[in-house]
């Protein structure tokens, strides 16, 4: 049976704890941390986790849990590389939230590290745990919609004014970034592990609707790929409805999440017919159905599969390089912004937006934070967007 810490337990702690518990014997949760005991105290009486030990640092964690073997970061983002090296440091296997760090610096920092220790590190992507991406990602694979052309990535989410008034949301130093990095990351990570990493970004962005925030609310990006596709992206968080997708136009068929699949016929001048081309339709939405369900979904998914790494000593699907590029790709759509420039990719360890601290010493204050309360009252687990296989809140 696997040891599991968990460093952080605020609202996305719940997903995380939730998930341990569903894997039965395979782990236990003995030890919460967080440098407010008393949240760490309210979730072990909520789940009954009676045997845990609740700590208020993670270097005092780490010192008296000898037996341990997972640390699960679920902190603020400034402070996950930190937490991260200290654990695989101390020999233990980490899963982390998403953003990985708050650079790239960081991010490589931890990769070392993961590769001196030997131990796993996974970062949290649970959208690739879905049915609707699972399954889209295998249509993008079986090469039946052709040569990729486009790509759409609508990462819309509202959330209200209010969101930013915790501490540590709304600033750059602390949240990293806004709604790109906390909210779009799992977008862009899909669409990376589905059509491959870019060569070029380019990125506006805004604040509408937050006064008491620093950071981004609204940003629009495209992205350009080696073989001349486009991705545009929009991330934001003024979105009511949050109507999230990614809609992928190949050469002959357009497949998308939520699933729909349209391919048009082409009539002797080029304009399209009324006629689809319904036998590739047909072959799609074969593969699509017959795409089997994953027994795990969400951050119990992604449980699973860090668990499953560990047991058999194979990479989890979600490593540290994984996570790093999805953070590249955030910090290129910053960079560019922020320059009003065309940024070029990978980013260089010369480039000041790589280091540590290079991003929020140029990124533009929309607003200054106005409020900062330490904690809100307890509301559950947060919502973490759309089943798009059936549009259902999750």
């Amino acid at each position: 049976m696997l040891r599991v810490a968990i460093v952080g337990t605020g609202n996305i702690s719940h997903h995380h704890i939730q998930g341990f518990q569903a894997m039965g014997q395979r782990c236990q949760i003995v030890a919460l941390v967080d440098i407010y005991p008393e949240k760490a105290e309210e979730k072990k009486n909520r789940y009954g986790l009676h045997d845990a030990r609740v700590y208020s640092s993670h270097q005092q964690m780490l010192a008296e849990e000898k037996e341990l073997d997972i640390v699960d970061v679920c902190t603020p983002p400034y402070v996950h590389a930190d937490i991260s090296i200290d654990a695989l440091h101390a020999g233990k296997h980490v899963l982390c939230e998403k953003p990985m760090a708050a650079s790239l610096e960081e991010c490589d920092a931890m990769i070392a590290a993961q590769e001196a220790s030997g131990k796993t590190l996974s970062i949290i992507a649970q959208n690739r745990f879905t049915d609707a991406f699972w399954r889209l990602k295998a249509a993008v694979d079986s090469g039946l919609a052709g040569k990729i052309c486009h790509a759409q990535v609508d990462s819309f989410w509202w959330r209200g004014h209010c969101y930013y008034d915790l501490w540590w949301r709304g600033t750059w130093e602390k949240e990293g970034g806004g709604c790109t990095l906390n909210h779009a990351v799992h977008h862009i990570d899909a669409i990376q592990w589905m059509l491959g990493f870019p060569t070029d970004v380019v990125a506006m962005m805004s604040n509408v609707a937050h006064d008491n925030a620093e950071v981004e609310d609204l940003s629009a990006a495209i992205f350009k790929y080696p073989s001349g596709a486009l991705t545009q992206l929009t991330a934001s968080v003024v979105h009511h409805g949050e109507e999230q997708k990614i809609v992928i136009q190949g050469e002959k068929a357009r497949i998308s999440a939520p699933w729909q699949v349209h391919a048009s016929h082409s009539a002797d001048n080029g304009f399209p017919q009324d006629i689809h081309n319904t036998a590739l339709e047909d072959k799609l939405n074969t593969l699509f159905q017959a795409t089997p369900n994953l027994q795990w979904t969400l951050h119990h998914g992604q449980i699973d599969n860090v668990l499953q790494a560990i047991e058999t000593d194979t990479p989890p699907l979600v490593d540290g390089v994984q996570g790093k590029r999805s953070l590249e790709l955030i910090t290129a759509i910053y960079k560019s912004a922020i320059t009003r420039s065309v940024v070029t990719l990978p980013i260089a360890t010369d480039d000041d937006f790589y280091r540590t601290g290079g991003l929020s010493a140029r990124a533009p204050h929309f607003y200054e934070k106005s409020s900062s309360i330490a904690n809100f009252s307890e509301v559950g687990a947060i919502p973490l967007g759309k089943n798009l296989d059936t549009g259902a809140a999750q």
